[in-house]
């Protein structure tokens, strides 16, 4: 398969090299200083580019990339508020293909179904209160997680005294998301449920990048053969 790189930071070296044992070729790589490159026969030649940049960058790569006819995969967070409902537009009814998730690690996928199982049980116990916190490195800007705001929704969805997540939040009836940013963390999600007798507690604690990065390829191989608005969900059946 035909990969191109966008954005070439510790992911998308990580990215590059998984892919190259993965037998792929990296036939294009575009960074902040040759975006020129989106027009080269290079990148257009590309099954797929994977995306890894920056809240107000990545809509704009994803528009410059499908122009080309080149399909997307992206871990970029921070900018579905604003674009969400153009990008949904763009692959349900314009034939764009974008495979959007907020954590591509095997072990957040496992994870996550875990926090939707646990959510439908603890619906039946209101004795016991739930809050999230995420920790992530410093050099992360958007907060809460997109991690985050995505269990977060899940819970919200299955937990009926929980109309919605906040941060920084007393209200009961808003789940509280906190976040802290320290060091080179790669990523730490806790969910927690507490009661007066008693605490349960689920974690996703990432040791490094390489999960990312080895998710974003099986992402990318995914992608080639399907088309439309992709999820983990779609390449994870759990």
């Amino acid at each position: 398969m035909k990969i191109a790189l966008i954005g070439y930071g510790k992911m998308g070296k990580m990215i590059e090299q998984i892919a190259l044992d993965r037998g792929h070729e990296i036939v294009s790589i575009i960074d902040i200083d040759n975006q020129q490159d989106f027009d080269s026969p290079e990148f257009a030649s590309a099954d797929v580019a994977i995306e890894f940049t920056a809240p107000q960058v990545a809509y704009g790569n994803y528009l410059k990339a499908w122009a080309k006819g080149v399909k997307v995969v992206s871990g970029s967070t921070g900018w579905m508020k604003e674009h969400g409902d153009d990008v949904r537009q763009q692959c349900t009814a314009n034939g764009k293909t974008l495979f959007w998730a907020s954590n591509f690690s095997i072990g957040v996928a496992i994870f996550s179904a875990v926090n939707r199982y646990l959510a439908k049980i603890m619906n039946q116990f209101p004795q016991y209160d739930v809050e999230m916190e995420e920790t992530h490195h410093v050099h992360k800007l958007d907060h809460p997680s997109g991690t985050a705001i995505t269990l977060a929704e899940e819970i919200v969805a299955e937990i009926d005294r929980k109309e919605a997540w906040a941060e920084d939040t007393t209200d009961p009836k808003l789940l509280r998301v906190d976040h802290i940013r320290r060091g080179e963390v790669p990523g730490i999600h806790t969910i927690r449920y507490d009661s007066d007798a008693d605490l349960i507690t689920i974690s996703h604690d990432a040791h490094s990048r390489k999960g990312f990065a080895l998710g974003a390829v099986l992402a990318a191989e995914y992608t080639k053969e399907h088309e439309g608005l992709l999820t983990i969900s779609d390449m994870f059946k759990f």
